[in-house]
């Protein structure tokens, strides 16, 4: 019987290949990925139309981070690679090649369970290197964007706690602890969706956003209820933030760190990022 591993002391990669494809949560077009095993470090992307064209993602490469996150890779950009990258770092894998024949990862059912289950069937094998997956650092880090907070302190272990406070009363406050591994990550934060807001769909959709979101891979908040009921846990949506967090840290690796997070954003997740690489 398949387990995860209980701690990131080993780094894995996959033992096989997987290939998904669906729609783009913006684009609205469907999209395929591909994911096999690499010879290097890291996690590398090429473009089915040019094969031989192989990026390394790095945090240097995030572009945009309005309402997802995105890589600017030679001329053109691929969007929404959160999901996919939290699947893949909080389940302790690295050595991966990605390929896309799309330009956004495919959104699946918003989490990142579909992801998990796909490197279950392929299996995993420890990395040709299998070093730390962690990051050390040695000082405390914060920053803040107007109210909102970020901030990762030295650790022997990675630890988020994470908060939300929403007017939405179907939302309201949240707060979720969780001692990270690839076990835990699977269990707690991977069937975690990502949800939006119904008052906000106009807006969105006058942005030539969320084209392709629908109440198949999304939770949708409308005030006091939800619109398309039930939740896989009673405070999904903090769930889901971690879950972004930990795609929005996965091109510089999981720090050792005791990280606290109000209010979290794509934006907010980039700036934490960007001073653990440097």
């Amino acid at each position: 019987m398949f387990s995860w591993p209980t701690n990131y002391d080993s780094c894995y990669t996959l033992s096989g290949v997987i290939s998904r494809e669906g729609i783009g949560l913006h684009s609205g077009e469907k999209t395929r990925v591909t994911i096999s095993s690499y010879e290097k470090e890291g996690y590398y992307v090429s473009f089915r139309d040019k094969p031989k064209e192989i990026f390394k993602l790095t945090q240097d490469l995030i572009g945009s981070t309005m309402l997802c996150t995105a890589v600017k890779l030679g001329g053109r950009n691929l969007y929404t690679i959160e999901h996919l990258l939290s699947a893949l770092a909080g389940c302790g894998l690295s050595y991966i090649h990605i390929e896309v024949d799309g330009k956004e990862i495919p959104l699946l059912d918003g989490s990142a369970i579909e992801w998990v289950r796909a490197f279950q069937e392929a299996g995993i094998k420890k990395a040709p290197k299998p070093e730390d997956f962690y990051r050390e650092i040695n000082k405390s880090i914060i920053f803040n964007k107007e109210d909102s907070v970020i901030a990762a302190t030295p650790s022997e272990k990675t630890v988020i706690i994470s908060s939300i406070n929403f007017s939405y009363k179907a939302i309201g406050n949240q707060t979720f602890v969780i001692e990270l591994s690839p076990k835990s990550f699977v269990e707690m934060i991977a069937p975690a969706r990502t949800f939006g807001f119904k008052d906000q769909f106009q807006e969105l959709s006058e942005l030539g956003l969320i084209k392709g979101g629908s109440l198949e891979n999304a939770l949708v908040c409308d005030g006091d209820v939800w619109v398309n009921p039930p939740l896989r846990f009673d405070n999904e949506p903090i769930r889901h933030k971690i879950l972004d967090l930990i795609g929005d840290l996965a091109l510089v690796g999981l720090p050792k760190a005791q990280i606290l997070v109000y209010k979290g954003s794509h934006s907010l997740n980039a700036l934490l990022a960007s001073s653990l690489q440097n």
